[in-house]
């Protein structure tokens, strides 16, 4: 069984849970997850996780992401994208300066509004499931972050944006806003996803390179391992007596570890004396331990 992360190139007119079910059909085993779902209209980067990975799913949803968009102002639909049904049209009445100021201006934290059609769930049902049925419920706003925002081209009435953002932030909606401030509504024309965390465009693998590459042989190479995720975080390797601690997915002393490592540095990766990885580990400054918050080999 393959364990470790393939940065897939997500296709148009896929769901996430698609690429999931044909990755398993080319890899023959069957866990395998997603981190974080990207709409059928949308493509780009999906990293995808196999075996002792998909503990990192959740990990990876929660890190930032870099779209980009095309705004296409003068309509409204019910979905907030181009595949919808069309609510409202208005003459575009706005120049250049205007667009741009009022893109940038949803730079930093804002309360944003879910849309209707989303996974999101309330009072059990999801959000996609009642708007299909006709059915509009009240959402409750959420903050959600734009790190970046920036206007890469213009020819109204579309707008092409660079958006990197927080977890949680849906384009589709961020697009609607934009139309709304500007008094002459907007929706999704397109979206493109550029980067998830380290993950790139330039590296993502479609589908059909994937099935061509296991059949060569090579997709090994193209699996980044887990422990290459946390690479930012320093590496702590176990005193050889200390091994089974981290192999039951314990806590372990600041001394039982080598190296120079601070329990101010904050998390840490931890390997066995014999250099297999084990997880991601946190400080207790109080009690000078180190805890386990992810582990990928044994215990919890």
């Amino acid at each position: 069984m393959a364990d470790g992360i393939i940065n897939v190139y997500k296709e148009k007119g896929f769901t996430s849970h698609d690429v999931v079910a044909k990755m398993r059909g080319i890899l023959k085993q069957k866990k395998i997850g997603h981190t974080g779902t990207l709409d059928p209209m949308a493509e780009g980067v999906l990293p995808v996780c196999l075996g002792k990975a998909t503990k990192l799913c959740d990990m990876l949803t929660d890190r930032t992401k870099t779209y980009e968009a095309v705004l296409l102002l003068g309509r409204e639909t019910d979905t907030q994208d181009t595949t919808g049904e069309v609510l409202a049209e208005y003459p575009v009445q706005v120049n250049e300066d205007q667009v741009k100021e009022a893109v940038l201006g949803f730079f930093g934290h804002y309360d944003q509004i879910p849309p209707m059609y989303s996974a999101l769930k309330v009072d059990g049902k999801k959000l996609y499931e009642l708007a299909r049925a006709g059915k509009e419920v009240e959402r409750k706003a959420r903050p959600v972050e734009i790190l970046e925002i920036r206007v890469d081209r213009m020819e109204l009435p579309r707008v092409t944006m660079t958006v990197t953002c927080s977890k949680g932030t849906y384009i589709r909606t961020l697009c609607y806003d934009i139309g709304r401030k500007l008094g002459c509504g907007g929706c999704m024309e397109s979206l493109l996803r550029t980067r998830v965390s380290g993950f790139c465009l330039k590296d993502s693998l479609t589908l059909s390179l994937i099935e061509e590459l296991r059949d060569e042989g090579s997709l090994e190479q193209h699996i980044l391992a887990v422990d290459k995720v946390f690479s930012e975080y320093p590496a702590v390797t176990m005193k050889p007596e200390f091994d089974k601690l981290v192999h039951n997915g314990n806590p372990f002393f600041r001394n039982q570890a080598g190296g120079d490592y601070c329990l101010e540095e904050g998390p840490v990766r931890v390997y066995d004396s014999r250099q297999q990885f084990i997880g991601i580990y946190g400080p207790d400054r109080e009690k000078n331990l180190l805890k386990p918050q992810k582990v990928f080999l044994g215990g919890k």
